[in-house]
């Protein structure tokens, strides 16, 4: 039985996960899982989280699953999704804290002076959004406060009535910078749903599959051996999101 664990450490959507991976793959075994020994026992891995950094690693650390899900990331295959990407990484400016560090890298907030693309397919800001409404471009203010998803007035700013706020919440485009078996049938340049303050900045280029643009070009996947991550949420992003969740569980590094 291919059996696919969703790490509870307190700070994740994982029923909403756990809905979109039985409608993406029902012939798996979808298990929400709080112990290392239930992680130890499935076939892959699903490391999801939201929220605040420091706020996540904390609760991972409280758990007791930290090295469970280090040595997953070692040994089957594994998808990061939204914290649990960044987490991957070295440590993040949100609260200076340091994270995992399976990947060399830090994460970094939307900063300024950077100039922000048309979105694709909008600025949709609430999560039941869908495709279809018109991308704006916008200068970013650099001297709003973007300290976290929290401080929701942070923007960038092109004039009083037109402004691309931070946190960054809503459909984008991901462009695929490289190959990979989860992009499988699913075209370039598809938009996901984002949900995010902080993005990932690997220390090696390499490690990117798939980029964005919001004020400034991030990387929003990352990848190595039998790692996936992203920036986005599959589970809120349609039938696409169903299709990439689909893909990791079927595949094989």
């Amino acid at each position: 039985m291919n059996t696919i664990a969703i790490v509870d450490y307190g700070m994740g959507n994982f029923h909403s996960v756990a809905r979109a991976l039985r409608a993406a793959a029902p012939d798996a075994d979808i298990q929400i899982c709080n112990t290392a020994e239930q992680l130890r026992r499935a076939s892959r891995v699903v490391f999801p989280g939201q929220g605040a950094m420091p706020d996540c690693m904390r609760t991972l650390d409280a758990s007791g699953m930290r090295e469970a899900v280090v040595q997953a990331a070692r040994e089957k295959p594994l998808l990061g999704v939204c914290v649990g990407e960044q987490m991957l990484l070295s440590g993040s400016d949100e609260g200076q804290v340091k994270a995992l560090d399976i990947f060399p890298g830090w994460v970094r907030r939307f900063s300024g002076p950077q100039y922000a693309q048309p979105l694709y397919p909008g600025n949709a800001c609430d999560t039941d959004a869908s495709p279809g409404s018109t991308g704006r471009s916008s200068n970013f203010d650099a001297t709003a406060d973007t300290a976290g998803a929290s401080s929701g007035a942070a923007a960038l700013k092109s004039g009083p009535d037109r402004r691309l706020k931070v946190p960054h919440m809503g459909w984008n485009a991901v462009t695929q910078v490289r190959d990979h078996d989860l992009w499988a049938g699913i075209p370039d340049n598809t938009p996901f749903y984002f949900v995010h303050s902080y993005f990932a900045v690997p220390e090696d280029p390499a490690l990117a599959v798939g980029v964005s643009q919001y004020g400034q070009r991030f990387t929003c996947a990352i990848a190595a051996d039998n790692i996936f991550a992203v920036q986005f949420h599959p589970e809120k992003s349609a039938d696409h999101g169903l299709r990439l969740y689909r893909n990791f569980a079927e595949w094989q590094p």
